[in-house]
């Protein structure tokens, strides 16, 4: 990670430009912190690439200001793009007040908004697994969608395990039921109840 620091003069003198680079691990992340504090930093600009940014933000969040600007915005300027010369065109806009911020919520927000898009994709997979079982079932002629509203529902999920287990006689497996199992037609159900599981 390329750092650029941007430095007033004194007295009139022209301003300095320090670069370092640091590793982003946890060790390095503090020595980035400590240097910056010893150089007087208190605004800091990051480049959104991914998800990288974000342990820097995290590391520095509450101590500095923080400001957060998109690549292509920084990019649109002419030059070679470097690491250290893209820190260096950050930090200048930054100084003289011309970095195009993005919108960062507060850290309780994107911590909710991290669990609420976790509990998404697990539901999809979730999703995802339950159809995938189904077409083994209907594969293999097992038809519980047709006899229960939910095949993965308390009585659906009593019968897998029952078939898993090897059991095969279809009165047992409608003994699992909870509620009343319909008869599909053409036969005795092999499925679940329809209690609305």
């Amino acid at each position: 990670m390329a750092v650029c620091v941007f430095v007033d003069g004194v007295s009139g003198s022209a301003p300095q430009m320090h670069k370092r680079i640091f590793p982003t691990h946890q060790a390095a992340l503090a020595e980035m912190a400590g240097w910056l504090r010893e150089l007087g930093v208190r605004e800091v600009a990051l480049e959104s690439t991914g998800v990288y940014w974000k342990p820097v933000w995290n590391a520095l969040e509450g101590e500095l200001g923080l400001h957060l600007c998109n690549p292509h915005h920084v990019r649109a300027i002419p030059g070679a793009n470097t690491d250290l010369r893209d820190g260096t065109r950050i930090a200048e806009l930054l100084a003289y007040g011309k970095l195009p911020e993005s919108f960062i919520p507060a850290r309780w927000q994107r911590e909710l908004r991290d669990l609420t898009r976790l509990r998404t994709r697990f539901q999809e997979e979730a999703a995802r697994t339950r159809n995938r079982m189904e077409k083994v079932l209907e594969d293999a002629g097992i038809k519980l969608g047709t006899v229960a509203s939910d095949s993965f529902g308390v009585s659906g999920r009593a019968m897998l395990r029952a078939l898993i287990g090897g059991e095969q006689d279809t009165e047992k497996l409608a003994e699992l039921a909870r509620g009343a199992v319909e008869e599909p037609e053409g036969g005795p159900a092999v499925g679940a109840g329809r209690e609305g599981e």
